[in-house]
Formats: C-alpha cells, structure tokens, sequence
C-alpha cells in the first residue's frame, strides 16, 4: 500500500533579523515567549541567527544582511491561557495589541525586538464570547 502523498504539518516559520540581534532575539523568543532554543546543525550555525522551539512548533530567525521587516505577513501562534501569556509579554515589556475581529478567537499581536509582527490566538469555547480587550 502507497503512503498517502500531501502536505503533512508546517515544520517550521522562517522570519529574519538584522546581523547581530541574536542576544536581544533570544530575550524575548526563550525568555519573553518561553520557547527553547534548539541548536542550529553546524554549517547553518555559521550563517548566524537562531532557532527556537516549543512543542510541536519551530521559529527559525536567520539573518539578512539588508533587512527590513515585513509590515503584513506574521505567523499565527496557537496560544493556550492568551490573557495570562499577554500579561506575560507585558511584564517582558512587549507591547501588546488586541484584534477582536476574528470571529471565535481571542487574539493580539506582537513584535519581536527586530520588528518581526507576530500573532497570538486562543479559540473561544463554543457560545462564549470573552469580554476582555
């Protein structure tokens, strides 16, 4: 029997920084957000930036030498308890920006120390509506 052929899951979200920001890259992707950071195989550690993981979930930051981060694009990071990791992100002097347009999630949105736009969401319980921001 033939393995079914397809997309299987995103291995990985590639976002880039500046030459140099590795220290502040690591501050808040291990310490703000709580991710670990996972060796880089040694010929791509040369190249500079890092990675990071938690769970099932990789952020690879790699460096561009003329960067200029996107305006639009981001990655949609499933969050569980978002009020509590908001307030997480805040007490790390993250600002944090609330979006209640996504019809059954709880959501804000976030930038790394380089720019980067990230997104957080939470789904909303079936027939819940959340009140906070």
């Amino acid at each position: 029997m033939t393995a079914p052929v397809g997309l299987a899951a995103v291995d990985h979200v590639q976002l880039a920084a500046p030459p140099g920001t590795e220290d502040a890259l690591r501050a808040f992707y291990a310490d703000a957000l709580g991710m670990t950071e996972i060796p880089k195989p040694p010929v791509l550690a040369a190249r500079g930036g890092c990675w990071f993981a938690s769970g099932p979930v990789q952020l690879h930051l790699g460096v561009e030498e003329d960067f200029h981060p996107a305006k639009k694009a981001h990655p949609g990071l499933r969050v569980t308890g978002i009020e509590a990791y908001a307030a997480r992100l805040e007490t790390h002097g993250v600002r944090v920006e609330w979006d209640g347009a996504l019809p059954g999630h709880r959501r804000f949105y976030a930038h790394d120390p380089v720019g980067n736009r990230l997104e957080f969401l939470e789904p909303e319980a079936a027939g819940t509506r959340s009140t906070a921001p």
